[in-house]
């Protein structure tokens, strides 16, 4: 019977995302998701998995969670961590009027989170950290998004 759900603890190391894509694309190939939902939610979780090693921890050690599970018609992941607070859905969209070339390299992921995803929300998590659930629809999406 394919993996419905699969629950992963990493340390905060940007060696270890790998495994969480590997997850992700195991719940959703069980899914039997579109391949632009698989595309989408390995993209949403490497952006999200990264931002919180990267710039959460900041080279600290850390642990973080992730739960990969279809609930009805979606796929819900969630990201836990006990890294500096912070709501990624607050922070401002970038000024794509300016072209890329004359932009500050990144910046650029949780545009990418948002435009992967049909729902992002956080909340503190109790202790310390944070919780972030990114969920996606399976079916494939309308040319506009």
């Amino acid at each position: 019977m394919p993996e419905l759900h699969r629950h992963l603890r990493i340390p905060a190391d940007v060696e270890r995302v790998a495994e969480i894509r590997g997850a992700v694309r195991e719940v959703a190939t069980a899914c039997n998701a579109e391949p632009d939902c698989l595309d989408d939610l390995v993209q949403a979780v490497d952006e999200a998995t990264t931002n919180v090693i990267v710039h959460g921890y900041a080279g600290a050690a850390g642990p973080i969670d992730v739960d990969v599970a279809r609930v009805g018609e979606t796929i819900v992941i969630t990201v836990e961590d006990e890294a500096a607070p912070y709501d990624p859905t607050s922070h401002e969209e970038p000024d794509l009027s300016i072209p890329p070339e004359h932009r500050r390299p990144g910046g650029m992921g949780i545009h990418l989170m948002r435009a992967a995803l049909d729902r992002i929300e956080h909340r503190p998590r109790p202790g310390g950290g944070n919780i972030l659930t990114m969920t996606r629809r399976l079916e494939r999406r309308s040319q506009g998004g």
